[in-house]
């Protein structure tokens, strides 16, 4: 007689994965698709305590697609548990192959940290820092790619104070930048290069850059950068760690350049819509609950219906409107295709890519339409890879060609003010 194992929900709970403080982490199968998941459990007692860390962890996650970076599928809940649903990454952790390994090869580490950067950058791009980067929260998947996982300890742009900057002192000793601990206030990106730059220095030398005989003496040493390389360490990435465990870090560098290729290149778009990804193909749009609701109104936006202003156009925009869903991608997609752009869409997820590189390779953008309320749907579409200027471009274009989609307020009808 076969064992009948627990479900969530779609999902037949499986082994132990890891274990932390707060929560557990299972392997998970679909029941229809087959396809293998981590649960992450919380009990909620134990979410009293941790509540605005679960929260901000499932809010930056829910934020970040992309090919280097573990995907939140769903989030469940029972009474007496949260259930985080995460994309299975069975390869795992990197930490344990430079134990296992040491160093690494130049070639292997150069290739893992390009795409560390690239992962980090779209993070960075979506307004999220993740500021607790090191091996152990880097997975490594079936094909050998890292996958950034654990946001824990992550903050979204709104978090910082009056003065631009973040105040929290977090993350690991040995891998944080040292204005994250001097209590005077530091910026995300920074940080989380610093730290990338530790990890570089761990693939390549299979030991830290910084070493002190308490945390103050490793502290000062972080802050004048005083590390030595061992004598067979390669002379190409030793400028760019250099340049990283510095207070201005710069990752434009001769050596990782090589063999450094877009994350999205121009017949990748089917990468974004695997069935594993989405388990079942959907018949409507995600429903906004309040949470997101709210948390999108704590990032500007304005449910009136108009494309966003200021400085949103840089990297995305967001408008509602109350046609059907599936009129609006048509609407969207016939727009695109006549600018000579590709287009892809499943379960009102929309992929536009354009045919030809610009300036900075293929200007991509995800689009997804999402149900406000009955007959009421927000489309929000961000930019992915390519350059800044062309996405403004096609923005203002896109601006005008679905005005006739767009809603407006009965003021905005009649002319009052």
């Amino acid at each position: 007689m076969a064992v009948q194992r627990p479900r969530i929900g779609m999902y037949e709970v499986g082994r132990t994965l890891g274990e932390g403080r707060f929560a557990k982490v299972k392997l998970g199968k679909h029941k229809v698709t087959g396809a293998s998941v981590a649960i992450k459990i919380i009990e909620k007692d134990s979410l009293q305590k941790v509540d605005k860390w679960v929260k901000r962890e499932i809010a930056c996650m829910k934020l970040i697609k992309h090919p280097h970076v573990v995907r939140v599928l769903e989030v469940l809940a029972s009474k007496k548990n949260v259930y985080i649903i995460l994309e299975y990454v069975e390869g795992g952790e990197l930490y344990d192959k430079i134990v296992e390994n040491g160093k690494l090869d130049e070639n292997e580490a150069r290739r893992y940290f390009q795409q560390l950067i690239h992962g980090v950058d779209y993070c960075h791009s979506r307004g999220v820092y993740h500021r607790d980067l090191k091996p152990e929260n880097i997975l490594l998947d079936a094909k050998d790619n890292i996958k950034i996982s654990d946001f824990g300890l992550s903050a979204l742009s709104q978090q910082r104070r009056d003065d631009g900057l973040f105040h929290t002192t977090c993350g690991t000793p040995s891998y944080v930048a040292p204005e994250v601990m001097d209590e005077k206030g530091y910026e995300g990106a920074p940080a989380d290069l610093w730290s990338c730059g530790v990890i570089l220095y761990v693939l390549l030398a299979g030991s830290l850059p910084f070493n002190g005989s308490s945390p103050s003496n490793l502290y000062q040493k972080m802050q004048k950068s005083v590390m030595d390389f061992p004598p067979d360490f390669p002379v190409g990435p030793r400028e760019l760690i250099k340049r990283l465990l510095d207070p201005n870090p710069k990752c434009e560098n001769e050596w990782f350049q090589v063999g450094c290729k877009a994350t999205t290149k121009e017949d990748d778009l089917d990468v974004y819509f695997r069935k594993d990804y989405f388990m079942t193909e959907c018949s409507r749009p995600v429903l906004m609950n309040a949470f997101d609701i709210i948390s999108m109104l704590s990032r500007g936006l304005d449910l009136s219906g108009l494309f966003l202003e200021k400085d949103a156009w840089k990297k995305e925009t967001k408008f509602t409107s109350v046609h059907p869903a599936e009129e609006i991608l048509s609407k969207i997609e016939d727009f695109a295709v006549g600018l000579g752009y590709k287009v892809k869409i499943l379960n009102f997820k929309m992929r536009i890519q354009s045919s030809k590189p610009g300036r900075k390779g293929y200007l991509s953008m995800a689009t997804e339409v999402m149900e406000v309320a009955p007959s009421l749907f927000m489309v929000d579409m961000h930019k992915t890879s390519g350059d800044t200027l062309e996405f403004r471009d096609f923005h203002q274009q896109l601006s005008r060609g679905l005005k006739d989609i767009v809603w407006k307020s009965e003021e905005e009808l009649t002319g009052r003010s």
